[in-house]
């Protein structure tokens, strides 16, 4: 009985840990899975005309949880220093003390280990890709001390998947793989500009550099003005793929979606702008439903 009762606490410890590893890889928090996995499928789908490669499909839905853990793991591990001094991020385990900085690169150090086995699995091209991927992942966290626009960054990261998919899918990167990659960065510059905006007056106590500081009381103008890129960037899309009224229909839902989420942030509350950050993955999930429905109506 007493070695059983002596095991117990230390489960209980172990387990409380484990947990605190997957708050750490924010995976209890899955929008950014979401943000990095729908353009991954657009791309998915239209370098496979709707029938991508099964095997492909599998290793970059694994990739995309395994770069957004690992992109986790790093950004906070960067921000350990900063996120003690803004209230929505000073429970992260880093920060909270829960996870040491030496558990935490162990843990990235595992998670990158796993993405280069993914990629293994890919052809030359994609792994090729690959690794600049991964160094967009590591040194997103670091430029928001340096330049003004890390938003672009972290759309470039979170849109590399879409090059790598076609480069896997078909061999090659056609302008339409690019068409797609920089619809997808101007995504994130927005949704990522939405996420700063909650952040805005303790970013400027603490010298933290971001889109939203520098837009200042221009921010929802020139949120606006990319929302409307992003939707030139679509219908150049549709066209050049050739896309049916299923595709365009979601293109419109899409920019209905942009209009609410400028009426959320119209006051620039933070809790808003937060709200509108979240919410943002759902115009890659109606644009991707209008991919899927063009392929299924309008087969190849």
């Amino acid at each position: 009985m007493n070695k059983k009762s002596n095991q117990q606490p230390a489960l209980k410890a172990l387990s409380g840990q484990f947990l605190n590893y997957l708050k750490l890889m924010r995976l209890d928090k899955p929008v950014g899975i979401w943000l990095l996995m729908w353009p991954t499928l657009w791309a998915l789908w239209l370098a496979g005309k709707g029938h991508p490669d099964g095997g492909i499909f599998i290793v970059f839905m694994l990739g995309v949880v395994v770069m957004r853990s690992a992109g986790c793991v790093i950004n906070d591990l960067a921000d350990r220093k900063i996120d003690p001094h803004i209230s929505r991020t000073r429970d992260r385990p880093i920060a909270s003390g829960a996870v040491t900085p030496a558990e935490a690169i162990t843990l990235f150090l595992a998670l990158a280990l796993i993405a280069v086995g993914l990629a293994a699995m890919l052809n030359r091209p994609a792994q090729l890709l690959a690794v600049v991927g991964a160094l967009l992942t590591v040194i997103y966290p670091f430029v928001k001390r340096f330049l003004s626009i890390p938003q672009f960054v972290l759309g470039a990261a979170f849109g590399w998947a879409v090059p790598m998919a076609f480069a896997a899918q078909t061999g090659n990167t056609p302008q339409l793989a690019w068409l797609v990659f920089g619809a997808a960065l101007v995504w994130a510059t927005i949704y990522d500009t939405f996420y700063s905006m909650a952040d805005r007056p303790e970013d400027l106590k603490i010298g933290v550099k971001s889109t939203a500081i520098l837009f200042g009381d221009a921010d929802r103008f020139i949120v606006g003005g990319l929302q409307v890129a992003m939707l030139l960037a679509l219908v150049l899309i549709g066209n050049m793929a050739e896309l049916s009224a299923w595709y365009f229909s979601a293109v419109v839902a899409a920019a209905g979606l942009m209009a609410h989420h400028q009426w959320l942030v119209r006051k620039r509350d933070p809790a808003a702008c937060f709200e509108a950050f979240v919410k943002n993955h759902h115009i890659g999930m109606v644009i991707f439903i209008g991919i899927v429905l063009h392929y299924a109506f309008n087969p190849a």
